[in-house]
């Protein structure tokens, strides 16, 4: 059995579909979600030095706005599909992100990391860009497909948070 075979055996068995998807047009919106602004980011800090500097205590209360007013729309458009589908899909988003940072707590001291480096990881896993995905998933599948995204960005911010909290406290291996 080749591995392309695997593969699709594999898939099917995860996705019970295949489904094609336009890479190009993939790569070019992850670029329009990613790398644009950030590029832009930098070039305005280059240009407007001081005014950027301002600006960074008013970002964090801007982009908070900016996420809570996507999931709203998102929610909006499914709030039928929430309703019937919302406690499964909560209980998938709860699942991975606590997967996450558990398989990022536990590989980091498998490879022997500091408890500093074990925290970063672990956070770094639990904790996906949620807008990158609702952004990809509305505009190559559908409104709905952005659902677990937009869910994943309320809860991955608070358990983060909980998280965090929790992680601070600890200075050992208690």
């Amino acid at each position: 059995m080749g591995l392309n075979n695997v593969k699709s055996r594999l898939l099917s068995l995860l996705a019970g579909q295949w489904m094609d998807i336009n890479a190009a047009s993939l790569f070019r919106d992850i670029v329009q979600v990613v790398i644009v602004p950030i590029v832009l980011g930098l070039a305005v800090k280059a240009v407007f030095r001081q005014g950027a500097a301002a600006s960074v205590q008013a970002l964090p209360l801007v982009s908070t706005v900016a996420i809570v007013f996507i999931v709203a729309i998102i929610v909006g458009l499914n709030q039928g599909k929430l309703l019937a589908n919302g406690l499964l899909i909560l209980l998938a988003v709860v699942l991975h992100n606590l997967l996450g940072f558990a398989l990022g707590y536990g590989f980091a001291r498998l490879f022997g990391m500091d408890l500093a480096k074990r925290k970063a990881v672990t956070l770094e896993t639990g904790m996906q860009n949620s807008g990158l995905g609702a952004a990809l998933a509305a505009a190559h599948f559908s409104p709905l497909a952005a659902v677990p995204s937009a869910l994943f960005s309320v809860w991955h911010n608070l358990s983060g948070s909980v998280l965090a909290t929790w992680f601070a406290a600890r200075t050992d291996d208690d």
